[in-house]
């Protein structure tokens, strides 16, 4: 009974940090908007995240290489989807729609998330999780307009936007392939296989957008911005955010993700010197109880 606690709780604590860890993503990307083309962006995050784990998964890698190429329909799909798309589409969004409608978008991600895992695995859809989910929603709403909800009726939508519904969808997709992954292959030989296969899959956009843009200026600015996506929403996020999912589920993982734009909002608060006001407070109290709701069953 202890170790099942002891297990619940760390896989809470690792999506709680994955979120963490992915709220500073937004803030990173804003700052190398006008820098770094999007496929760049998550081309080098990628080869970033590569050249890091080669001491550590070579040997795991090459030992385990057979599973990987029976699986290797499996491992493009989960890279296609967790990390070419829901990666890139942030990047190319940024550039087109306004900050807003992004973060109303996002929040699509978990509830594409619950559904996709109660269409695809069999999950529960408790009465729980829906007043879990309607409470977070709302809280994050509530949070995103400053409490002018009316400004939702005011919404126009750009290109960006389809981009921002597909990373939505696209996460949430990645998010249940992640729950049936083969057990034979370990967390890092598999995430090593994404990141690989994600570089590969990009290389004839890459190739593209290095013809058709100007050349990559890389201050100190953007490489250690480049060095941060790499590190921390490539390599340690997903490490983590797949870790969670194999011990808590898809759905439960999806709630805590509710906590992201409370995280930036944090951020923004010690980084950027916002104020805290009441609604802040209110919606930050909101989504908080929401995820509490649907994932303390």
């Amino acid at each position: 009974m202890f170790f099942k606690n002891y297990n619940t709780v760390k896989g809470y604590l690792l999506v709680i940090a994955a979120t963490a860890i992915w709220s500073g993503n937004f803030i990173v990307a804003r700052i190398i908007a006008n820098s770094v083309p999007p496929v760049s962006t998550t081309v080098l995050r990628s080869l970033v995240a590569v050249i890091l784990m080669v001491p550590f998964v070579i040997r795991p890698f090459y030992k385990e290489l057979p599973l990987i190429r029976k699986h290797l329909g499996y491992l493009t799909l989960a890279a296609f989807m967790g990390l070419t798309v829901c990666n890139t589409a942030v990047y190319v969004a940024a550039t087109t729609t306004n900050a807003l409608n992004l973060t109303l978008i996002a929040i699509f991600s978990p509830i594409f998330t619950v559904v996709f895992a109660r269409i695809f695995l069999r999950d529960t859809l408790t009465i729980r999780r829906v007043i879990g989910l309607i409470a977070a929603t709302a809280g994050v709403i509530l949070l995103i307009t400053g409490g002018q909800v009316s400004r939702l009726i005011h919404l126009t939508f750009a290109k960006g936007d389809l981009w921002m519904l597909a990373q939505a969808s696209s996460f949430a997709f990645y998010t249940i392939l992640v729950r049936v992954k083969p057990d034979e292959i370990s967390p890092l030989p598999f995430l090593f296989s994404l990141f690989i296969l994600c570089i590969i899959l990009l290389v004839p956009l890459f190739t593209y957008e290095f013809a058709e843009f100007k050349a990559i200026e890389f201050s100190g600015k953007v490489i250690a911005s480049i060095l941060y996506l790499g590190i921390g929403p490539s390599l340690l996020a997903y490490l983590f955010w797949n870790e969670s999912v194999a011990i808590i589920g898809p759905a439960r993982a999806a709630f805590i993700y509710y906590l992201l734009p409370v995280l930036s909002g944090f951020e923004a608060v010690e980084f950027l010197g916002e104020p805290v006001t009441a609604v802040h407070v209110f919606s930050g109290a909101m989504i908080l109880a929401g995820v509490i709701v649907a994932t303390s069953e």
